[in-house]
């Protein structure tokens, strides 16, 4: 029988959480760190609209979950959270890729062109209207007799 997995719960509120605490959370891609004293070991950071979270991807879990760590841009961690002090991370046991859900933010409507978070200036009522024909451009002489109407200018 599959176990059902974890509440989604925001970055910030893995503060809230005890040591050894069963956790899932998601957010975008900040970093990923390979450094080569970790043995293995990739370190990424997720952010999400509330903050950030550290998540600790150990070798066997990189293996099994290798292209959402590689390519993923949104990310859904789920893990174990370890804490030491003031610093938290997300031991990771499973790693989904969500990036596709990017490719929809901001659209309105999913049939529609037009993306939802690019805001049309409103029209105002008087250019609503059929187009004037634009003025011909005037000989400076033909304006100033209008603008001096009492001189001659010949």
């Amino acid at each position: 029988m599959p176990r059902t997995p974890p509440p989604l719960i925001t970055c910030a509120a893995l503060a809230d959480l005890g040591d050894r605490s069963i956790a899932r959370i998601a957010g975008l891609v900040i970093t990923r760190q390979r450094p080569g004293t970790a043995s293995g070991v990739i370190f990424l950071t997720l952010e999400d609209e509330t903050g950030v979270a550290n998540v600790v991807v150990w070798p066997k879990t990189y293996e099994r979950f290798r292209r959402a760590v590689i390519g993923g841009r949104l990310l859904t961690v789920t893990g174990l959270l370890q804490r030491e002090g003031a610093v938290r991370h997300l031991i990771a046991w499973r790693i989904e890729d969500r990036s596709g859900l990017l490719d929809e933010l901001g659209l309105q409507d999913p049939l529609s062109s037009e993306r939802g978070d690019e805001a049309r200036r409103p029209v105002p009522p008087e250019s609503r209207k059929a187009p004037r024909a634009k003025p011909r451009a005037r000989h400076p002489r033909e304006e100033a007799k209008t603008l001096f109407p009492s001189r001659d200018f010949h």
